[in-house]
């Protein structure tokens, strides 16, 4: 009773983003509590801002191996002509989206299958990260109403969905068509996943030229 009526408090905030009544009234009867969302977003690490970094070079060992490499370069020359015309246009290196796609899921093997709608409203609800997943869940509230299928909202147990695991607000503000058939399908489409990783960085400030990172080796001394 209580999750419904959180759910139903939220119309406001719905209707003030563009969101049809109806299609929060076919909604919010088919949504339920999710507790193992909330077992798996209690059972992660806090950290905090002054935490130790940790050393890159182990990360570095474990995410970059041979098969991500090989699946990098299939990738990579399955996209080829889109890439280069993406990175003429943003300034974004060929290299980063096909490392974003690669990192985030496998290249698309692996995206997640949680009810995007049903874990973000759980963890709206629950209310430990209210002011992150409130938000959240209302903007794939919004996706739903502009027609994006239940079908699609699908992926990670924290809201993250599609190639590149944008959050639903991350889809609303940089996700873009890359095909050219009028559709930011970050779900299916390599070529939209691919231009929409580009456009998030471009909308983080990236600037042409510049490298995210220079490799440096420092003596002992």
């Amino acid at each position: 009773t209580g999750f419904h009526s959180y759910l139903e408090s939220l119309r406001g905030k719905a209707r003030a983003m563009g969101v049809r009544d109806a299609t929060m009234d076919g909604l919010f009867p088919t949504l339920s509590l999710n507790s193992r969302v909330i077992r798996l977003d209690q059972s992660q690490p806090g950290g905090s801002f002054d935490a130790p970094i940790p050393p890159f070079e182990p990360y570095r060992r474990q995410h970059v191996d041979a098969a991500r490499i090989r699946g990098g370069k299939a990738a990579w020359e399955a996209n080829r002509a889109r890439l280069s015309g993406i990175e003429r246009e943003t300034g974004v290196p060929e290299a980063i989206m096909v490392a974003i796609f690669g990192h985030e899921t496998n290249y698309g093997s692996y995206t997640g299958d949680f009810d995007l709608l049903r874990s973000l409203a759980t963890l709206a609800y629950e209310g430990r990260r209210r002011t992150l997943f409130e938000p959240e869940f209302l903007a794939a509230l919004k996706m739903l109403d502009e027609g994006v299928p239940r079908s699609r909202l699908v992926g990670s147990w924290a809201g993250a969905t599609g190639y590149p695991q944008f959050l639903p607000s991350v889809y609303l503000r940089v996700a873009r068509d890359g095909d050219g058939d009028g559709k930011a399908d970050i779900w299916t489409s390599q070529a939209d996943a691919l231009a929409s990783i580009a456009n998030y960085f471009v909308d983080a400030g990236w600037r042409k030229g510049q490298p995210w990172g220079i490799r440096v080796s420092v003596p002992a001394t």
